[in-house]
């Protein structure tokens, strides 16, 4: 029976009511092997909100500080061990369920997938909105590759899990499916990936009125730094009205844009000296202007997904190359190798900003993301690294590219956009990001993967009709 004291139920406040006094059996069903009882208690405990997930979080320190007296004996009995890691296996399973995140176990972090719900959470707490838009469910394994990053790279960062636990209430939308692909090698391995897509964070007001909106990745001190920023703003516009409140975001916005163009001039005059290019001493000669975002023009054809893809680094180490498979080479434009180094010395001045901690490292090592190394020493019998090293390097490199990316490019047309607009709708501003920044229309049901442009020599271009 999992155990969980009662100054836990009093911390929570709930110890007077009817969900206190059933949680015990209901933590304890959340956990059973018996499917029909975990399904129900799963519904139960989302159902009381974040109340509900930490029960499961407490339940699940105590699991695992059972586990911990178990290894500090000397010939702990192996069945009983196993019982608990089993048990521990299923609870961090419902603990997912209820977060509406996978690895829920891992952030602790409660999500709303309706965003009314989430906007009176949010009026009951006094507290903002983070509202992520995707591809894909968040819930689930194979979402976009940019949100997969933001489960491991962001919600599991313990700094960044607790400020979003405190500050805010959290809620997801799932802007379409996300494509996915399976490679078969035909000896019984696979490989399975998704395919394109992007996605973004909107800060919102407790009524929804939107504050700020983050497109893409980015590394857990400057996701830290953008949200204090808006929760700074959001104080401030607490005690003005509706006039003042418009006045004040159009203004935020406007420095927004003074601080990147002052910022993209130091940074260039620091990356050039790197470059060693000797007129990019300070004072002597001008930045050149920030690179501007590719934007589709919204009566355009949609474009391909080798576009898309290139827009997030760490999502275009994946795709790239089976993007490349699905669209024959002529539609896919060269990569233009001087921006590129440009862009890799501004990151490597921001690295510590992309810097993980050491939760966002157990993640990634509990997914083993080695077994492709693991299969290729086999066949070598090289002794090399640690793999998760190397990963990790390389993935905190991307991280900061695409961080200094997002930040100069794609947020500075955005604060563009919502100066001319302070006060969009939600929905049509998204609508707006995924056609023009992002690159993937509503308006094309293939994300770009289908070019009507291009001879593929496949029946009907190598599209299947629908069962």
């Amino acid at each position: 029976m999992l155990r969980i004291a009662p100054h836990f139920f009093l911390a929570l406040g709930v110890l007077g009511s009817l969900a206190a006094a059933a949680s015990p059996q209901l933590v304890e069903r959340a956990a059973s092997p018996d499917a029909t009882l975990r399904e129900a208690a799963i519904a139960e405990l989302r159902a009381l909100g974040p109340e509900g997930l930490n029960l499961l979080a407490a339940a699940q320190t105590a699991l695992k500080a059972e586990l911990a007296a178990k290894a500090g004996q000397q010939a702990p009995p192996q069945d009983a061990t196993a019982s608990v890691v089993e048990k521990l296996t299923r609870l961090e399973s419902a603990m997912d369920d209820v977060a509406g995140q996978r690895y829920g176990c891992r952030s602790r972090l409660f999500w709303y997938t309706d965003l009314e719900k989430a906007k009176a959470a949010a009026t009951k707490q006094n507290k903002p909105i983070l509202s992520l838009r995707m591809l894909g469910k968040l819930n689930e394994d194979f979402s976009c590759a940019n949100s997969r990053f933001f489960r491991t790279t962001l919600y599991a960062n313990s700094e960044v899990s607790e400020l979003l636990r405190e500050k805010f209430i959290l809620h997801w939308q799932s802007v379409r499916p996300v494509p996915r692909v399976t490679i078969d090698f035909g000896d019984g391995r696979k490989l399975e990936r998704t395919l394109t897509g992007n996605s973004i964070h909107y800060v919102l007001l407790s009524n929804g009125q939107m504050v700020d909106a983050l497109p893409g990745l980015y590394g857990p001190s400057a996701f830290l730094s953008q949200l204090n920023t808006s929760l700074q703003l959001i104080e401030q516009l607490a005690s003005v009205d509706d006039v003042a409140r418009h006045e004040r975001l159009t203004m935020f916005h406007q420095l927004q844009l003074t601080r990147l163009e002052k910022n993209w001039a130091d940074d260039f005059a620091a990356a050039s000296r790197l470059l060693n290019n000797p007129s990019a001493t300070p004072g002597q000669s001008s930045p050149p202007p920030i690179p501007q975002a590719q934007q589709q023009p919204v009566s355009a054809d949609p474009p391909d997904a080798a576009r898309a893809v290139r827009i997030a680094v760490p999502k275009m180490r994946i795709e790239r190359s089976l993007v490349r498979a699905a669209i024959p080479a002529e539609s896919i434009n060269p990569v233009n190798v001087t921006d590129d180094r440009l862009w890799q010395i501004i990151a490597e001045l921001h690295q510590a900003e992309a810097k993980l901690d050491s939760a966002s490292l157990q993640l990634i090592r509990s997914q083993n993301p080695i077994a492709a190394h693991a299969a290729r020493l086999a066949i070598t019998k090289r002794v090399v690294e640690d793999p998760l090293v190397k990963l990790v390097r390389t993935l905190e490199g991307s991280i900061a590219v695409d961080t200094v990316r997002n930040e100069y490019q794609l947020h500075r047309q955005l604060h563009q956009w919502l100066i001319a607009d302070a006060s969009p709708n939600i929905d049509q501003f998204n609508e707006r990001v995924y056609a023009q920044l992002f690159l993937t229309p509503s308006s094309d049901p293939w994300l770009g993967l289908a070019p009507v442009d291009t001879y593929t020599a496949l029946p009907n271009g190598g599209v299947a009709p629908q069962q």
